[in-house]
């Protein structure tokens, strides 16, 4: 977050809030900590994937529109494929990401991906 209080520090490196890792996915998350902490996003959209059977990206995006209220969080999620998806609820997110075939993304608000 930009223009975050001084001196606060992260409070979503809780497992199952604001990371989470199993044979599925891995999911990172960036925001508002409260809301993040409060709807364990993280380990939501592993179980929205293992649960539901849905893909990396539609598991990520149900959680984001979904479980979070509006301006709270951003994801960065990688599948035990590689596959990568950065979703977020706010106005923007910094995020970047490069895979080992080449790809590779650079972004602060919405785009077509």
């Amino acid at each position: 977050m930009v223009n975050k209080m001084v001196g606060k520090i992260g409070d979503t490196p809780i497992i199952g809030s604001g990371t989470y890792a199993n044979n599925l996915c891995a999911v990172s998350a960036t925001g508002k900590g409260e809301a993040i902490i409060r709807h364990t996003v993280a380990r939501d959209v592993a179980a929205v994937m293992e649960f539901k059977g849905l893909s990396l990206k539609e598991a990520s995006g149900c959680v984001i529109e979904e479980c979070v209220p509006r301006g709270n969080v951003g994801l960065i999620v990688v599948s035990a494929s590689s596959e990568v998806t950065m979703p977020f609820n706010t106005t923007g997110m910094f995020r970047a990401c490069a895979t080992e075939n080449g790809y590779s993304h650079i972004g602060i608000w919405t785009s077509v991906e």
